[in-house]
């Protein structure tokens, strides 16, 4: 229902609608040089489970909404104008996260990831047909001769520091696994602490080692824990068995390859110590993205132009535009997010900064264009 209220507001701006194979939806207004390579705005309108309302959909709309202001004072752009919503950037359902635009891209054979299986059993090709989202174009079809993503920052940085605009300009590497702990199960209560094979105690450990290597960095490197299952999951049974997932984020990629071997250093010695087995199986690595600097420093001055103070920043989440700079140059503005609350309902972002924020993309896009 989302996609086709955006698929018809689309329509409702005079942009032609289509869609590709892996969901993706563009909105393409035809003006210019028609046949010149089009300039792209958007983002994506999935979410989390018990997410925000900004995350994703901001930059989506607030790009629908320059195409209108750009139509509604009758100015035309030199070259097309493409706005994206692109498919699963979440990746919650289906993994990997920035599926659409990665497979848009050419990450990704699209093949493969309408194979993608989700958590709930379901094959992405599948539900894509079932609802009526797979389209006839190849991903990849219209290759955007620049791209622009506005977003929340999803961080306290910016306001934190009180400045309304971020110039991005790079994005975290990401490396995700899945770690696999077998231990033996035994009795909570007869069975001697030297004496125990217990892949909770060792999945703990991992914790706790990802914790404090990422506290003791000065770098900006990241760690996260944020799944966890333990098998039998009873409370008087030691677990046989424990299945997490680690997130590594770093937007240096020699320090991201480091913390991985580090990490996989690690596994293999607590595998010795406590007597446990230990598999793991990676799920998703992007390498950092650094972005165009022409690109940067045009969000910076049309920033200053509207005297809005700008930073340069990097993205500690991932975004489409890191897989779009793959074709073409990139970039990202940011604006603030309430207490740096996000991928969660509590996500705000005030009604002025979303508003700055827009006319700021829609200022760009004129000086990328020439609009007049």
């Amino acid at each position: 229902m989302g996609r086709e209220a955006v698929a018809g507001w689309m329509r409702e701006a005079g942009l032609e609608v289509m869609r590709d194979r892996i969901g993706n939806l563009f909105g393409l207004w035809r003006v210019g040089a028609a046949q010149a390579a089009p300039l792209m705005l958007g983002s994506h309108i999935d979410t989390v489970i018990n997410a925000g309302i900004y995350d994703g959909c901001y930059g989506v709309l607030a790009a629908l909404e320059v195409v209108e202001a750009l139509r509604a004072a009758g100015l035309a752009p030199e070259r097309p104008l493409l706005v994206a919503a692109f498919t699963n950037e979440e990746g919650v359902r289906y993994a990997p996260d920035m599926m659409g635009s990665l497979v848009y891209a050419g990450g990704l054979d699209v093949a493969a990831a309408l194979a993608t299986i989700g958590t709930d059993g379901t094959v992405l090709g599948e539900e894509l047909a079932r609802t009526g989202q797979a389209g006839p174009h190849e991903p990849g079809f219209l290759r955007p001769w620049a791209y622009l993503e506005l977003h929340i920052e999803q961080g306290p940085i910016l306001a934190h520091e009180g400045v309304p605009i971020g110039a991005v300009e790079n994005l975290q590497g990401i490396s995700w696994q899945r770690v696999t702990i077998e231990g033996v199960a035994n009795h909570a209560g007869t069975t001697p602490m030297a004496l125990r094979q217990d892949a909770g105690h060792a999945a703990a450990r991992v914790v706790t080692f990802l914790r404090e290597r990422a506290a003791r960095d000065a770098a900006p490197a990241v760690a996260t824990v944020g799944c966890m299952a333990f098998t039998p999951n009873a409370i008087n049974v030691i677990p046989s068995r424990a299945v997490f997932t680690v997130d590594l984020r770093d937007p240096d990629a020699a320090r991201l390859r480091a913390a991985e071997e580090e990490l996989a250093r690690f596994l293999e010695t607590l595998a010795a110590e406590e007597g446990v087995s230990i598999s793991t199986e990676h799920l998703a690595r992007f390498e950092p993205v650094v972005f165009d600097p022409v690109l940067v420093a045009t969000i910076e001055d049309a920033a200053a132009a509207r005297g809005l103070r700008a930073r340069r920043m990097t993205s500690g989440a991932g975004h489409d535009a890191q897989m779009i700079a793959r074709l073409c140059p990139a970039a990202m503005i940011f604006v603030p997010s309430r207490d740096g609350i996000s991928h969660n309902p509590r996500e705000y972002t005030a009604p002025a900064a979303l508003e700055a924020g827009a006319n700021l993309l829609l200022d760009v896009s004129r000086r990328l264009t020439a609009t007049g």
